[in-house]
C-alpha cells in the first residue's frame, strides 16, 4: 500500500479489525519511511462492473459515486450513516450477484429507488426527481400518489 504522505511503498499494518457488519476490514497502517499513520478499508468485490450509460458510453462502476448521490438525496434527513452504508453494500451485492458484468444505469437507478423507498420517502422523491428527470409538478404528484397508495395499503393490511 502506497503512503498518502510520501508515496513510499514501504508501509506496515499495525491493526486489523472487521467493521460492525463484518463486510469490510479496517486496517491501521504506518509508513516505515515517514512514520505517517493512515487507515485503509478492504471489502470483497465479486466482479468488476461496467455501467452502460444512457448515451451508450461504458464506464467502470464507482461505489463512491453511488454513495455521493445517496448522500445528496438524504441531505438533512434523519437517517443514520450506518444504515446508508448497509444499503450501499446491499445494492452493490445485488448488482454483483446479478450475473452480468455490464449493468445499465437505468437498472442501477431502479434498484437504488427500490432501496430508498424503504428507507426514507423524502429521499426517494428527491432521487426519483433527478433520476426520472421531472419537468413539472404533476411528475412529483404522480410519485407522491404512488407513495400514499402504498401507505394506504400498508395501513389496511395492519388493520386486518
Amino acid at each position: 500500500m502506497r503512503c498518502p504522505s510520501c508515496n513510499s511503498l514501504d508501509t506496515q499494518v499495525k491493526d486489523s479489525r472487521p467493521t460492525e457488519d463484518s463486510a469490510v476490514i479496517r486496517r491501521r497502517r504506518v509508513c516505515i519511511t515517514c512514520n505517517f499513520r493512515f487507515t485503509t478499508f478492504e471489502r470483497v468485490q465479486l466482479r468488476d462492473l461496467t455501467v452502460i450509460k444512457r448515451n451508450g458510453r461504458r464506464v467502470p462502476f464507482d461505489r463512491d459515486k453511488l454513495v455521493r448521490s445517496l448522500q445528496i438525496s438524504l441531505r438533512k434527513r434523519p437517517v443514520d450513516s450506518e444504515r446508508v452504508e448497509k444499503m450501499v453494500s446491499a445494492i452493490v451485492r445485488e448488482l454483483e450477484s446479478g450475473g452480468e458484468a455490464e449493468v445499465s444505469s437505468e437498472a442501477i437507478g431502479e434498484i437504488v429507488m427500490e432501496h430508498l423507498r424503504g428507507l426514507d420517502d423524502v429521499a426517494y422523491v428527491r432521487f426519483a426527481s433527478v433520476y426520472r428527470n421531472f419537468r413539472e409538478a404533476k411528475d412529483f404528484e404522480a410519485v407522491l400518489g404512488e407513495l400514499s397508495a402504498e401507505d394506504d395499503a400498508r395501513v389496511a393490511t395492519l388493520r386486518k
